[in-house]
């Protein structure tokens, strides 16, 4: 999940005139320098034009700079942090597929430099509307378009594979980052055992939905729109923790976003869209369209626990407060799917006993 930048240490990049980009340490500067100066020529780079374009949740950041055909992004990735190869098997697998994804001009891997084809700094989020969904379908649309081409080019056995560990793996950040360091509770006793039923329906429910290839963050702040009047394929970023796995996940992703909420009649629409968009091109999303849609919500929970989790780890451990400004978002997509199911009612109580919730009318989903 990429998100504005922040301001890192005090270590001034090449030279005096870039003095916009930081470093941690010199050592880095200085071998990012002589990494860049050995470019400039072959790549037509102009070095005092190196500004920050945006960082990520992780410890990767990128840098924008200009070159003589236009401007370039710097990905900066730590190698003891972030392991680049991912990033650059996926790319290859997008562009392979036809989807709209930075080229790879040059990469340092030892030193985690890489210099990449430059999508554009204007996000589909920038441009959507979450007052007018009217007006925001046919940006919805093309990102159909692109994750149906996504999901067709799937192969087993080439990315890793979104099975019943990892999903667990990932359920757990919600107790252990939301409800026990930031809410403080104690998961033990009946709430543990509560925990421990629910998320082995949920991971059973969404695996039991065939696998394709999952983006795993495939929403509207991660992608880009095309900087060439010529090009009208929305750009595809933050691809890097792709796997092989159920493919109600994606499409959750893009309508119960991490940052934006819709009314249903939206999210029926545009996911209904693309249910008869993959069904025509042969994807395994089933004959009926009620239990795709319930196998989306099904896959949204997970997605949703993880997040919470996650978002409580950026701020604990990471020293980025912002994101819990977001988790009441996803405690509303949580309750309105638990309220749906009545096996999941028991998720709902523990739920809304932690957030001191006492709704005896139930929840309707809606805009957050």
């Amino acid at each position: 999940m990429s998100h504005p930048i922040s301001s890192p240490a005090a270590h001034p990049a090449v030279a005096s005139d870039t003095q916009a980009v930081t470093w941690p340490t010199p050592a880095r500067a200085a071998a990012f320098g002589h990494w860049l100066a050995e470019l400039v020529a072959a790549q037509g780079l102009i070095a005092d034009s190196l500004r920050p374009a945006s960082a990520d949740a992780s410890f990767r950041r990128y840098l924008r700079i200009d070159s003589v055909g236009g401007s370039r992004i710097i990905m900066d990735a730590p190698p003891e942090k972030e392991n680049c190869r991912p990033f650059v098997q996926v790319a290859n697998l997008m562009a392979d597929a036809g989807l709209n994804v930075p080229q790879i001009l040059a990469w340092d891997e030892p030193q985690g430099f890489m210099l990449l084809s430059d999508l554009g700094s204007q996000t589909m989020m920038q441009l959507i509307d979450p007052q007018n969904a009217a007006a925001s379908l046919p940006l919805y649309l093309k990102a159909v378009d692109a994750l149906v081409e996504w999901q067709k080019a799937s192969q087993p056995d080439v990315l890793p594979p979104y099975d019943a560990t990892l999903l667990r793996r990932e359920l757990e950040l919600f107790p252990d980052w939301y409800l026990g360091r930031h809410r403080g509770v104690a998961v033990e006793g009946k709430l543990r055992e509560t925990l421990d039923r629910m998320f082995s329906l949920i991971i059973e429910r969404n695996l039991a939905w065939a696998p394709v290839y999952v983006h795993r963050d495939f929403m509207p702040r991660n992608l880009m729109i095309p900087g060439e009047k010529a090009e009208t394929r929305l750009g595809v970023l933050d691809f890097q923790d792709a796997v092989y796995g159920p493919i109600t996940y994606d499409i959750a992703s893009l309508m119960r976003d991490a940052f934006l909420s819709w009314d249903e009649d939206f999210v029926l629409d545009v996911t209904i869209r693309y249910w008869q968009k993959a069904r025509a091109a042969g994807l395994p999303v089933g004959d009926d369209f009620g239990e795709f849609y319930r196998g989306v919500e099904w896959m949204g929970l997970q997605r949703h626990l993880k997040v919470a989790g996650i978002f409580a780890r950026l701020s604990l451990r990471d020293g980025k407060p912002h994101y819990l400004a977001d988790t009441p978002r996803f405690i509303a997509y949580i309750r309105a799917t638990c309220s749906r199911y009545i096996e999941l009612k028991p998720l709902l109580r523990l739920v809304d006993e932690v957030e001191g919730i006492n709704d005896a009318g139930g929840y309707a989903f809606g805009r957050v």
